[in-house]
């Protein structure tokens, strides 16, 4: 048998044990990239080969917490995709407007980044009193960096560019305090964020929200889990509620695909549109 065939055994060996004693299932995530991930567990934990984290998954229950770190991959940055930002700026913002209570989900939260992202928004467009966050993520570890809101002072001019280039109206440094080489987000952008555990290919709709964000989390998916998760998503977003996937993701394959209109297409922005059976018919007199 060639090594290629034993190292997807190996994987499979994995993502069972995963499964079967501690509940997380990572069966539909995209083989290639989980492959590398697991790989790469097994050489953090000091395993010469994939097989032998089997046990430590078993019968070590402080090894969770590390796989769970390298396998939900939290990379982000403070308004990454300027576009995408300023089209939540010129185009969903003023539908949001409307509303009293505007409740939204950052799903797969990462470091918090896109949070804060979100929040500064916000608080510039004069809807932040409104707002309800909730952000959430696989990733204990990252959820409780995310919650910190503290970031490398070396990633703040990237960040500052970003946000210039997104219509951002003031200086990023107005948001955050520099101190001892880190970067600390102001307390006031935390007042409307709640940070939660929640995992999208297990749990069920977290709430009801008015737009959801969720950028560059379901490339790590196979369509099936990709078509589940959308599903998770469309039942959590009200009426006429906007959904922001990644550039590289796309509602096209989805049966859920009729269900939304395009706000941007290149950035992949969406506006819930109700079924034709939830429309109310006039009576004819």
């Amino acid at each position: 048998m060639k090594t290629a065939d034993i190292e997807a055994i190996e994987v499979e060996l994995f993502v069972d044990a995963l499964r079967r004693r501690h509940g997380y299932d990572f069966g539909d995530y995209a083989r290639a990239s989980l492959k590398r991930r697991i790989a790469g567990i097994a050489a953090d934990l000091g395993c010469a080969r994939i097989a032998d984290t089997i046990p430590l998954i078993l019968h070590e229950e402080g090894v969770l917490p590390r796989i769970l770190g390298k396998l939900s991959v939290p990379v982000s940055e403070m308004f990454r995709d300027p576009p995408m930002f300023r089209s939540l700026r010129t185009q969903v913002v003023p539908m949001l407007q409307s509303y009293d209570r505007i409740n939204v989900w950052q799903a797969g939260c990462a470091y918090g980044e896109e949070v804060y992202s979100l929040a500064i928004l916000l608080e510039e467009e004069g809807l932040y009193d409104r707002v309800q966050i909730y952000a959430t993520d696989i990733n204990d570890q990252a959820l409780a960096r995310a919650e910190e809101g503290v970031f490398p002072l070396t990633s703040m001019r990237g960040f500052a560019d970003n946000y210039l280039k997104s219509g951002g109206r003031r200086s990023l440094t107005e948001y955050v305090h520099a101190r001892y080489g880190f970067a600390k987000v102001d307390d006031r952008l935390k007042r409307n964020i709640s940070f939660a555990h929640h995992n999208l290919t297990a749990d069920g709709v977290f709430c009801e929200v008015n737009l959801l964000l969720c950028r560059n989390v379901l490339i790590y998916f196979n369509r099936a889990l990709q078509n589940r998760v959308l599903h998770l998503f469309h039942d959590s977003l009200a009426r006429n509620g906007v959904l922001c996937l990644g550039r590289k993701e796309t509602l096209a394959f989805s049966d859920l695909a009729g269900r939304y209109e395009t706000l941007d297409a290149a950035q992949k922005i969406y506006r819930k549109v109700p079924a034709l059976d939830d429309v109310a018919v006039p009576t004819v007199r």
